[in-house]
């Protein structure tokens, strides 16, 4: 029997995750939700939108899922918030993993979603309310706290610890043992080759603009 799952949220990524659970006959999509000032219609992507607030009188927790699809803004912490409401609430958080990746461990919390074409080695641990997005490799014996947020193509080399609240960009590289404190912003390209500091961000250098237009350059 599938499992009947509520998406919290009304945008792009909530968009997003309901693609993956249709295609997937282990879930079933039965409505949306969101706090009552983002509901502005009874519906959205050809389901219902409840309120929030009163979720639980329409699609009662005892056999309902909830997916929180919430993305990085504030550091993670809005999803993080809604992560505990719901919670209280009494639903149970879905963790959705792609068949298309290699998930080599069984230690990953709850209301994460692990998108295709990841590899995820031996002894890794995720732990709850984190989103891996597609194509990343993250090595073995590494840690990943909650609420983290890893983009794509990131490599995370083996024994590494990443902590809570922390933002990983399109291949961004993290050396093997290194530790990544809390509420970071690793940023798109960067090479991280030793243990940094709470709350510290960090962006590659960007490519340069050439002086000739393309017209005049010959490949």
């Amino acid at each position: 029997m599938s499992r009947k799952v509520i998406i919290f949220g009304t945008g792009t990524f909530a968009e997003v995750v309901l693609f993956y659970l249709k295609q997937d006959t282990r879930y079933d999509v039965v409505a949306f939700t969101a706090t009552d000032n983002y509901v502005n219609s009874d519906s959205i992507f050809g389901f219902p939108l409840v309120p929030f607030e009163g979720i639980e009188s329409f699609f009662p927790p005892h056999d309902h899922e909830m997916f929180i699809a919430i993305g990085y803004s504030n550091l993670n912490k809005i999803r993080e918030k809604f992560y505990y409401l719901a919670k209280e609430k009494g639903y149970k958080l879905l963790t959705y993993i792609s068949p298309m990746s290699v998930v080599l461990t069984e230690k990953i919390g709850d209301n994460c979603f692990i998108f295709e074409n990841n590899t995820i080695q031996p002894y890794v641990s995720i732990g709850n309310n984190v989103i891996i997005w597609s194509g990343n490799h993250i090595g073995h014996h590494s840690i990943i706290e909650d609420h983290c947020f890893i983009s794509s193509h990131v490599v995370i080399s083996g024994l590494c610890h990443i902590k809570k609240y922390t933002f990983l960009g399109v291949n961004a590289t993290i050396r093997d043992s290194v530790v990544v404190e809390e509420e970071n912003i690793i940023g798109a390209g960067s090479l991280i080759m030793k243990n940094t500091k709470p709350r510290q961000v960090y962006f590659a250098k960007r490519a340069e603009l050439f002086p000739k237009d393309s017209s005049k350059v010959r490949l």
